[in-house]
């Protein structure tokens, strides 16, 4: 049985980066964030009848990478785009099924707000909403009865606390 560890943050918290890093260095499989993939196929953020199509599919592509790894690094979660969901259109109905396929993550890593804020032209609100969205994240895990390992500091302290935390013997 594979092992998934979640990355989860709000936008521009380094969790691409560090999920790239963190398989590389175990080796381990890496599923990369689908809606990243999807607002640059379809050259705009999704709508609301959309969400549900994606969170799903972010959830196939973590199944099918954990029938082909014993460790799969997972750059979000379905949780991201129901919590994502709920922020847009205040439609929270993706989040329990979000929370029960949190439940399956073997660790959360959460990447912290505090790197430098990046405008990217397309998919990025800001530094105040990033912030609130930080708060979504920590609030749906705090209900959901889901534990997680703050991920902060510059890039080298990310990784450092990241391979630490995936090292644990708790964590697998």
């Amino acid at each position: 049985m594979s092992v998934l560890v979640a990355l989860l943050g709000a936008e521009c918290t380094g969790k691409s980066t560090l999920s790239e890093a963190l398989a590389k260095h175990f080796d381990a499989g890496l599923v990369t964030e689908y809606l990243r993939e999807w607002c640059a196929t379809h050259g705009r953020t999704p709508r609301q009848h959309e969400q549900a199509a994606i969170a799903a599919e972010q959830a196939a592509r973590i199944e099918a990478a954990s029938r082909r790894h014993a460790l799969v690094i997972c750059d979000t979660t379905p949780l991201i785009t129901a919590l994502c969901s709920e922020h847009y259109f205040g439609d929270d109905s993706l989040t329990a099924g979000a929370l029960t396929f949190q439940r399956r993550c073997g660790l959360t890593l959460l990447c912290a707000p505090d790197l430098p804020w990046q405008a990217d032209g397309f998919l990025r609100d800001g530094p105040a909403v990033r912030e609130r969205f930080d708060a979504r994240v920590r609030a749906a895990l705090t209900a959901g009865g889901i534990r997680w390992v703050d991920i902060a500091g510059a890039d080298t302290e990310r990784m450092a606390a990241a391979i630490a935390a995936i090292q644990r013997p708790s964590s697998r």
